[in-house]
């Protein structure tokens, strides 16, 4: 097997390696349970091995078969490369072209066993958050990489690598598509049987997408969104001696700790997985932790006193923790909690996204893979008094918020009280739920001034490269602040020079040098030129990649999320992200990608993403310049059309600067025009 990058170049093995026992010393996947008939697992079996020569289906047909059983999907364990899988500096990579080894170093980064959720699963993050379905398609994939040219296209479906075309120079390198399968087909059950048979793959939003930078991310998201909730629901700009509370320190939301601190608050956040909550102590994100309901209880209280900021991890159920403070609350009337919302994982509620309240990890773990319906009941029974728990608090004057991980639909869908009094359900489902996502309430009319996750990557893997994007960025960010009309987006840029020059203080990278701040459209291309600029001049050592989480304000057709405050009947269309990742694809990006599914679920979300490669060049300005300028203007102008007064102010202003945009403007319509008229 690979013991250096050069063996990349190889791709699928002509003799196969020897078989190693699972690494148990990494944290796995939990099984994938699904519903195969005889002869679906017959086709899983014939698909997985159809990557190899018939001289070796004798030996992998029983191993994969056996991999079928045990894990519920066949991973190809004997295939993981023996190479230490992390980010490599661009030259090391045995590439025709730099940007292909770009698109190398992001998939190892990807997989990086300090970034990845569950690495030898090729899961990043969110539980299943695949990179690839198979290390087949890893090794094939690379093989296709190393041998790429500038006038080549390599075309991703759903992990698998289905080849080189001749394109053109100008055309993407590479393109891919994830879980995009017939509308009808897009429910749990259809994705457990697809993934199953190696058919399809849920990419989440970056892994699929090769753009994960590791949890920063998502720590940046929620330090934003807790600051802004505090403005909203608090009145305050300081929060220091406010209580948040929430839910998950694996994948992700591991990241939730780390922002509290930040965002200079009180954090409190229950997992019930001992492991994950270690990790994330010993990596410093968490500064407290317990397993005793009382002494999380005596710290918010104490840390509160002082107003201090600190963070909480409390080992349990968060349905425990929720309910105890509804006994603190009814006994002594002290509300324990300010800001309330959950991260686990619960676009995937019933194979390890959620675990029921009453089973120790352990237990849970082996009810899902052994009693499937059983733990199905557990979980939807759980939801109900979680949200009961949270309803009790928000009537005392806690608010609480969904973050995007699908909790108003799943406990919709287990039968919690969550809807609004008197809400309506259209074609079988509704986003008129009790609590608001958080973009509704928080980030909704941030994204509308084009704000959004605009993230880099320094593949010279230097930390001096990193530090000197960060003093770029400010530059730019400080010109910004001056420039803006608005008072929210001055808002903005305060809080994002405040994390650009305090970010490397706070030592948030893990496996790439790479960063994350949120923008708007003249922000993110003034930044990329700056960026290509100082790779030309030597300023940096290498070039650099840029990208985006796709929670932006055009990546994501989301109802429940992203577009969950577009209210004209829409919220259900995908044309958005689609329209993105094609108008992407010919203004420059080096890849773009597609996928079904994403934070809130397969079938509840359709994501469009890139990459673009700045290597200095003018060709790289005039990419970015162009590129840049549609993936933030296509989602401003949806959300004009559908009424933003902030959006409809940002397209006006972008119009009279340029006189080559022409938006289709919504005429005001008065509420009295309905009356007499049949409504």
């Amino acid at each position: 097997m690979a013991t250096s990058l050069i063996a990349l170049r190889y791709g699928i093995p002509d003799e196969l390696p020897a078989l190693k026992p699972r690494d148990e010393s990494i944290p796995h996947a939990p099984f994938r349970n699904n519903d195969l008939s005889v002869q679906q697992r017959k086709t899983a079996l014939r698909n997985a091995l159809r990557y190899f020569s018939s001289r070796h289906h004798d030996v992998l047909g029983p191993e994969f078969a056996q991999e079928l059983s045990k894990h519920g999907h066949i991973y190809m364990y004997r295939f993981i490369p023996d190479i230490n899988m992390r980010a490599y500096p661009l030259e090391e990579y045995p590439c025709k072209c730099k940007h292909a080894a770009a698109i190398m170093l992001m998939i190892m980064n990807n997989l990086d066993h300090r970034v990845a959720q569950f690495p030898h699963e090729l899961v990043t993050y969110g539980g299943n958050g695949q990179v690839f379905s198979n290390w087949a398609q890893f090794l094939l994939t690379m093989k296709y990489l190393s041998e790429l040219d500038d006038d080549q296209t390599l075309v991703m479906c759903s992990g698998h690598p289905q080849g080189l075309y001749p394109s053109s120079s100008r055309s993407p390198r590479l393109v891919i598509t994830n879980g995009m399968v017939i509308p009808n087909y897009s429910s749990l059950e259809d994705y457990d049987r697809m993934f199953a048979m190696g058919v399809s793959m849920f990419g989440q939003m970056t892994a699929g997408s090769y753009c994960y930078i590791g949890p920063q991310g998502i720590v940046h998201g929620t330090t934003i969104t807790v600051m802004n909730a505090g403005r909203k629901y608090l009145g305050v700009d300081d929060l220091r001696g406010k209580v948040f509370v929430t839910s998950g320190l694996g994948g992700m939301s591991g990241a939730q700790p780390k922002a509290a601190i930040i965002a200079g608050c009180i954090g409190v956040v229950a997992e019930i997985d001992e492991s994950a909550l270690n990790k994330r102590f010993e990596q410093g994100w968490l500064l407290k932790k317990t397993s005793d309901l009382d002494e999380v209880v005596a710290l918010i209280k104490k840390y509160r006193e002082e107003k201090s900021s600190v963070s909480i991890g409390y080992l349990g159920n968060v349905v425990d923790l929720w309910e105890h403070f509804v006994k603190c609350h009814e006994r002594d009337g002290d509300l324990l909690v300010d800001l309330g919302s959950d991260q686990t994982s619960l676009h995937n509620p019933y194979n390890g996204g959620y675990y029921p309240v009453g089973l120790s990890f352990a237990e849970a773990q082996k009810i899902m893979m052994e009693r499937p319906e059983k733990f199905k009941e557990m979980v939807k029974e759980s939801l109900c008094r979680h949200v009961l728990a949270i309803n009790k608090l928000a009537d005392a004057g806690m608010h609480f918020w969904d973050y995007g991980n699908a909790f108003l639909l799943e406990a919709m869908n287990a039968g919690a009280e969550i809807l609004k009094e008197g809400a309506v359900m259209e074609g079988g489902s509704t986003t008129a739920f009790r609590y608001p996502s958080y973009v509704q309430h928080i980030m909704g009319d941030i994204f509308s001034l084009g704000f959004g996750p605009f993230r880099w990557v320094c593949t010279s893997c230097r930390a001096e490269d990193l530090a000197q994007t960060d003093e770029i960025a400010a530059e730019v960010i400080r010109k910004r602040m001056e420039e803006a009309t608005s008072e929210l987006a001055k808002q903005q840029y305060a809080d994002n020079m405040k994390w650009i020059t305090e970010a490397g203080a706070h030592q948030l990278v893990v496996g790439s040098q790479a960063r994350i701040l949120y923008s708007d459209q003249k922000g993110r291309v003034a930044i990329a030129i700056a960026f290509n600029d100082a790779v030309r001049s030597g300023r940096l050592a290498g070039p650099v990649v840029i990208s985006r989480d796709h929670h932006d304000v055009s990546g994501t057709d989301s109802p429940f999320r992203e577009t969950s405050n577009i209210y004209d009947g829409s919220a259900f269309c995908a044309d958005m992200s689609v329209q993105n990742c094609i108008g992407d694809s010919f203004r420059g990006a080096t890849w773009v990608a597609l996928h079904n599914g994403g934070g809130v679920g397969w079938g509840e979300v359709v994501n469009g993403g890139f990459g673009l490669v700045l290597d200095g060049s003018p060709e790289a300005e005039s990419r970015a310049k162009s590129m840049l300028k549609w993936d933030v203007s296509n989602g401003v102008t949806r959300r004009a059309w559908a009424g933003n007064p902030h959006a409809l102010e940002t397209v006006r202003q972008a119009m009279r600067e340029d006189a080559r945009l022409q938006v289709t403007i919504p005429h005001p319509v008065a509420d009295d025009i309905f009356h007499g008229n049949g409504s």
